[in-house]
């Protein structure tokens, strides 16, 4: 495999493969740890950090340097004149073998991708419970539980704007790879014996995680022929439901046998087979186009089926007017997109973290079992998946603005009638299952369409940055709603996460509607230049 897949990118590639193999082999050394605490039900606290686990830390961050070094480009792409290479043809070429497989290769990354943050949910009750954290089943304890989702949560706010600048910068595929080989890193969160490291590793762990989805959905929007591209991406993001889905039953199966710890080290497979997924993951032609590589971009318009031709007209000189920083985002013309896009945004993430990631907790305090509570969330999650499909349709051929204000509704209604019911939910076993399927899938084709619409309304230049933004600020909303719990201002009750919830989103879900950007069936380069076209019309220039 040459030059990583990038075509004439040259970059260290021997170092980089040798720093994924180190890391590997790291991650590796930490599992006898693991494996001695079976006799004590897989309990960790307190045993010392030994001679091989110094030294597969050690491992890990040559490792992770390594691969870094290696996967920056020997000469970073300018920023000078496009290539006046017109992307249309992309944009008209069919669906082939070729679109379908990078799709499926986006779904299983997805997948891998919101597993982990979405583990968080199911690691936190057995967590609180080997170190005596406080949590809904133990009020006393301390510090609160909630300080492992903070922590992890924190990295994947970091790790979004981190990664939205490394997209823009050293190229979208180059920047999964890195996210991949922090996956393998990270596995040994579950093994660390302290609570400490536990925080630390949960940490680096959002690191790469709020970095890789809107790196993904930015390769997609930019790759898949426009009259397929909206409902497509949706349906991939669709995933993000099914992370969840794969995550709860792991936890059914495997964590009454192998405790909470055996789900970060799942990160260790998983992780590597985001790798090996690499090998069918090309640049992107406008990345590669935007930065003046054309011969690059041929071969990859080429592998999709598109017929290249010169255009010195090509809407893509607009690139040339459009400064690759994040400031360029809260600037005329992009800022009324952004302002939806950071909306949108937190209104998600106070859901996801607030609502979601307390629900297993909060019914097990209510009285149901632990492999019951998780039943119930599975089962919720596999009602409400099959929906998936109407919001990619409604998405790709009714309205991109109205699928969003019509989801972001739903889910608000969903939480107020959670907050009135109260506890007595509990009581009621259908009323419980009907409620959970929008919070638990709607939110997370909410943020499907989040990625898709955030991917969408930016100019190739900085659309990893925007991407990044809103992946961002969907994690911003969880770091407020979880600082809240420690902070013992918001409780972790049903109430009280669904009503975090619930306001935030019916705002967002009213500001799409009135600032949101139509995306349908529109060409990239066509958003963009009306965007420009609108603001210079009413004299607010870029």
């Amino acid at each position: 495999m040459s030059d990583l897949g990038d075509g004439r990118i040259s970059r260290r590639e021997p170092l980089a493969w040798a720093g994924i193999g180190a890391v590997t082999a790291g991650v590796l050394l930490h599992l006898p740890m693991y494996v001695e605490g079976r006799a004590d039900d897989y309990m960790l606290r307190g045993m010392a950090v030994d001679a091989p686990m110094i030294a597969g830390m050690v491992l890990i961050l040559v490792g992770l340097t390594a691969t870094a070094y290696g996967l920056f480009p020997k000469a970073l792409p300018g920023t000078g004149a496009v290539s006046r290479v017109s992307v249309k043809p992309l944009d008209d070429a069919p669906l082939r073998k070729a679109h379908v497989g990078l799709l499926l290769v986006m779904a299983a990354a997805v997948t891998i991708d919101v597993m982990k943050p979405t583990t968080l949910a199911f690691v936190v009750p057995g967590f609180a419970t080997e170190y005596g954290l406080g949590s809904p089943q133990n009020p006393g304890g301390s510090p609160p539980a909630a300080l492992l989702p903070l922590a992890g949560i924190a990295g994947t706010v970091i790790g979004s704007f981190c990664w939205g600048w490394l997209g823009d910068r050293i190229g979208r595929r180059a920047s999964i790879l890195l996210a991949g080989v922090l996956f393998i890193g990270t596995a040994i969160c579950g093994s660390m014996p302290s609570y400490q490291l536990n925080l630390v590793m949960c940490f680096v762990m959002g690191l790469g995680v709020g970095g890789m989805l809107p790196i993904i959905f930015t390769l997609i929007a930019e790759t898949i022929p426009a009259r397929h591209r909206g409902w497509l991406m949706v349906l991939i993001g669709g995933d993000i439901a099914g992370a969840y889905i794969i995550t709860s039953w792991l936890s059914t199966s495997l964590v009454p046998e192998y405790s909470w710890r055996i789900l970060w080290l799942i990160g260790l497979p998983t992780g590597l087979l985001l790798i090996l997924l690499c090998r069918w993951i090309p640049e992107s032609p406008r990345f590669l186009l935007a930065h003046g590589r054309s011969e690059q971009a041929r071969a990859v318009m080429a592998r999709y089926g598109a017929a290249v031709s010169q255009d010195e007209g090509t809407d893509l000189t607009i690139e040339e007017r459009v400064k690759p920083r994040f400031t360029q985002l809260f600037q005329s013309p992009l800022r009324r997109p952004t302002s939806v896009v950071v909306l949108l945004g937190l209104g998600a993430g106070l859901v996801s973290f607030g609502f979601q990631l307390w629900i297993p907790s909060n019914l097990r305090s209510l009285g149901f079992e632990d492999v019951t509570a998780d039943r119930i969330l599975r089962d919720s999650a596999l009602i409400g998946f099959p929906l998936n499909f109407l919001v990619a349709a409604l998405y790709g051929f009714w309205s991109s603005r109205k699928t969003i204000f019509l989801l972001a509704g739903l889910t608000a209604a969903s939480l107020f009638a959670f907050a009135a019911a109260g506890d007595a939910v509990a009581d009621d076993r259908t009323l419980l299952y009907a409620l959970l399927i929008v919070p638990i899938w709607g939110i997370s084709s909410v943020v499907a369409v989040l990625a898709a619409y955030s991917a969408e309304v930016y100019p190739t230049r900085v659309r990893s940055r925007g991407s990044g933004l809103a992946a961002g600020a969907s994690k911003a909303g969880g770091v407020l709603v979880i600082a809240f719990v420690v902070a013992a201002v918001a409780p972790p009750t049903i109430t009280g996460t669904a009503l975090i919830g619930a306001v935030p989103m019916a705002l967002a879900a009213l500001a799409a509607l009135v600032f949101g950007v139509e995306t349908r069936n529109r060409r990239l380069e066509e958003i963009t230049a009306q965007e420009f076209e609108a603001a210079a019309r009413a004299g607010a220039g870029p």
